[in-house]
């Protein structure tokens, strides 16, 4: 069967597997934490609570981050990190800290990339499938334990499409619309049955219909069909899985029966989800504000973020989401400690906020506490 993914969401910028299709140049923005020079400022100050451009160039395209480490593809296909690199997380064949970004290899084909905890997983634009970093689970996906601080290639199939990281686990979607995954699965979060780590691809079930898949900095996923259903797996015990229980489940469960889900982000035990009517809605661990919903209370089903219908995207890592409107605007809450909501405070908020004024955000990824975003 052939497989074509189509955004579900038909409005500018928008595309469900988190990468961005425009041609329109963006600048590169960092606010947050800053110890380990994450934020890419060439600086030595711990934080900034306000968005701070990454030195002047407008070439960037796509952003992702792990805990204290930040990447981000450029227009032209080259591959650039900086910030923490205990781990060779940064790729640069060394374990050097780099407060600005520096440019992993030559090559000019990479498509997308996400961030676990201490690793990265990538696409290339010829379908094949890399990564490097921390590998304690196999999360690497060498079928080994063996850390790499330089790109490794993932077997030799030049078919995946999409890929999601988990703290220490793994997953991608082929251009089949198969979904596998690798790596820690003590809660069930490699969704394959098992509580058992691999330390190569194993296929999640025998479907052929996942459009985009979320693991976040947690032991619990979500993932979301071609048919607009949404499933969880993993770690339940607060709720994050989103179906009204604190149980653990092995292998992918629909939460609810709707068929309108769009766009899906996991933090550190709770998620964030955006549908196809452009509503916002969010489930799970709530101690920061992060459900955004105005309190504190866990919640373990699916509840509204006001009653607006005009969110386009979202974010979420550790204790802080955001989300961005159709109109471009960039909206955060959450836990706050060293600014990175970006609000020029430190105050934790548990509704949207808006982040400055400008009508030109295209993405975020968010570490563990720091924001990237391109705008």
């Amino acid at each position: 069967m052939s497989f074509r993914y189509q955004a579900a969401i038909n409005k500018p910028g928008f595309n469900p597997l988190g990468t961005q299709t425009t041609t329109t140049l963006y600048n590169l923005y960092a606010w947050g934490g800053n110890g380990t020079g994450q934020l890419g400022l060439n600086s030595s100050t711990y934080a900034y609570s306000s968005p701070k451009q990454v030195g002047s160039l407008t070439s960037w395209s796509k952003v992702a981050s792990s805990n204290l480490s930040s990447a981000s593809i450029k227009t032209d296909g080259t591959l650039w990190t900086w910030g923490q690199n205990n781990q060779g997380q940064l790729g640069l064949g060394n374990t050097t800290y780099y407060s600005s970004p520096k440019q992993v290899g030559a090559l000019t084909d990479w498509s997308n990339i996400v961030g676990g905890s201490n690793f990265f997983i990538v696409t290339k634009t010829d379908g094949t499938l890399w990564a490097w970093g921390e590998n304690q689970f196999g999360q690497l996906g060498q079928g080994n334990t063996t850390y790499r601080s330089s790109p490794v290639q993932i077997g030799a199939l030049t078919t995946w499409a999409a890929v999601g990281a988990g703290s220490q686990s793994s997953y991608a979607i082929k251009t089949d619309g198969t979904l596998w995954s690798w790596g820690r699965n003590d809660q069930g979060q490699l969704g394959d049955g098992t509580t058992t780590s691999y330390y190569s691809p194993r296929q999640i079930g025998s479907l052929t219909n996942w459009l985009t898949v979320a693991g976040g900095n947690s032991l619990s996923v979500h993932a979301i069909k071609t048919n607009g259903t949404i499933w969880g797996w993993g770690r339940g015990l607060l709720g994050q899985i989103g179906l009204g229980n604190e149980l653990n489940y092995s292998s992918p469960k629909q939460i609810g029966a709707l068929t309108n889900w769009a766009k899906v982000a996991r933090g550190n035990n709770f998620a964030v989800s955006v549908k196809t009517d452009g509503t916002l809605w969010s489930w799970g661990y709530n101690s920061q504000g992060q459900l955004g919903i105005g309190n504190t209370t866990d919640y373990s089903s699916p509840k509204q973020i006001g009653a607006l219908t005009t969110w386009n995207n979202c974010f979420a890592r550790t204790t802080t989401a955001g989300a961005i409107k159709t109109d471009g605007t960039l909206w955060a809450w959450g836990g706050n400690g060293v600014g990175q909501l970006g609000q020029n405070n430190i105050t934790s908020y548990s509704s949207p906020k808006q982040v400055g004024s400008s009508t030109t955000w295209l993405s975020v990824a968010v570490g563990a506490n720091f924001t990237l975003a391109l705008g």
